[in-house]
């Protein structure tokens, strides 16, 4: 691997936000390296291997190890954490652009079935998800929804919104988690979602059907579409293999991690 799959500075911001070790009276195996384990996953995730796949003798920790340990940090909401720590960092540093944000969303395949999964109309009724994604004006990934790939796009607009966290700007006053526009293309183009946008103090900015030519993303939707195409450059996202969809969701929000970390310094 020419390249550290775990910067130096990822793991001083994810360190802290893990779950304390129980220690155990009566001894037992030693506690694998969480670094380790991270290492593990963040390859998994990348390469999108079977974790049995994973090769023990060149992570110190086999994949079942690495599968346990994302359990733990999913149930414990580690990389929610992560990404809402990150989103201050670039928030304080003025990185974040809250003049525009843009909102979309893409299938991808679940052939193992399970929760928030269903009959993908664009792939012949076949078992799928949907990751529901809004960003900022730069395409930085605000928030992230899982869904079955049956469920319209409508359904989860405004609680996409809901879900950005307070983000810190550096300046007086509360956090911000509100854009002033929210872009979204002609599958948005419901009274209810242009309501709910006015209603939060967003401007809607959505493509009208009948209108706007279907055949532009639009000047500035395309940032969207590019992030999206960033996470499910990730491998183990292309194709939903957790039969669980808090797994799922959570390799989903360390993908977004990965995007975010590209944007701050190599070192704290």
């Amino acid at each position: 691997m020419k390249r550290e799959l775990v910067p130096e500075a990822l793991w001083q911001r994810m360190e802290p936000l893990l779950p304390k070790r129980r220690r155990h009276r009566k001894g037992g195996r030693p506690y694998a390296d969480d670094r380790a384990a991270l290492r593990g996953i963040l390859f998994v995730l990348k390469t999108g291997i079977a974790w049995e796949d994973l090769p023990a003798e060149v992570f110190g920790v086999s994949g079942i190890t690495c599968w346990r340990r994302l359990n733990q940090w999913a149930k414990a909401g580690v990389f929610r954490k992560l990404q809402q720590k990150l989103l201050d960092e670039l928030g304080m540093r003025g990185r974040i652009d809250w003049s525009r944000a843009s909102f979309d969303s893409g299938s991808v395949r679940a052939p193992k079935g399970g929760p928030e999964t269903g009959k993908n109309p664009t792939d012949r009724g076949k078992k799928g998800s949907k990751h529901h994604l809004v960003v900022d004006r730069k395409g930085l990934p605000l928030a992230v929804l899982l869904s079955a790939a049956n469920v319209h796009d409508m359904k989860r607009a405004l609680p996409l919104v809901d879900a950005i966290p307070p983000v810190h700007t550096g300046r007086r006053g509360r956090p911000r988690r509100r854009p002033k526009k929210a872009h979204g293309d002609k599958g948005y183009d419901y009274a209810v979602i242009r309501r709910g946008l006015c209603e939060r103090r967003i401007k809607p900015r959505i493509a009208r059907k009948g209108v706007e030519s279907s055949q532009k993303l639009g000047r500035h939707r395309w940032v969207v579409e590019r992030s999206l195409s960033w996470l499910h450059h990730l491998k183990r996202l292309r194709i939903r293999e957790e039969r669980r969809a808090d797994l799922h969701l959570a390799l989903l929000q360390l993908g977004c991690c990965v995007v975010l970390q590209r944007r701050l310094p190599r070192r704290l």
